[in-house]
């Protein structure tokens, strides 16, 4: 009995401090469904695409504006406001997640990356 109760207390102290390190770190983590939902929820959205012109072009999600990493650090506080409802996509997640933490420290608050980026996206595509 001791065993679960110590095993209970460690899953709920472990997603407390979970919880509270996304929330401090502002960067929100979504997977496509997720994103899907934001979507379609009627609400503003910005849709950053971050992967080369080339592979943009290819294949990107509905409304997505294209933002290439290379430039996007020099770019993205310019052109994208605090206000704004932010998601970066990537081909796999990792740039994404380094351009909206940028973000977050320069007092953005709904900032998200999408999780695997376009590898993972099974939503719509358009070329």
């Amino acid at each position: 009995m001791k065993n679960v109760l110590f095993v209970g207390l460690f899953v709920l102290i472990g997603t407390a401090l979970t919880v509270s390190l996304s929330v401090a770190g502002g960067l929100k983590t979504i997977e496509g469904k997720g994103l899907e939902a934001m979507m379609s929820d009627g609400k503003s959205l910005v849709i950053v695409d971050v992967r080369e012109p080339e592979l943009f072009s290819k294949g990107h999600i509905k409304g997505a504006v294209n933002i290439p990493y290379d430039t996007a650090k020099s770019r993205i506080v310019k052109e994208l406001a605090p206000k704004d409802r932010i998601v970066f996509v990537c081909h796999g997640g990792p740039m994404g997640d380094e351009l909206g933490r940028l973000l977050v420290k320069n007092g953005y608050n709904d900032v998200s990356n999408l999780k695997g980026g376009m590898k993972k996206w099974n939503g719509e595509v358009i070329k």
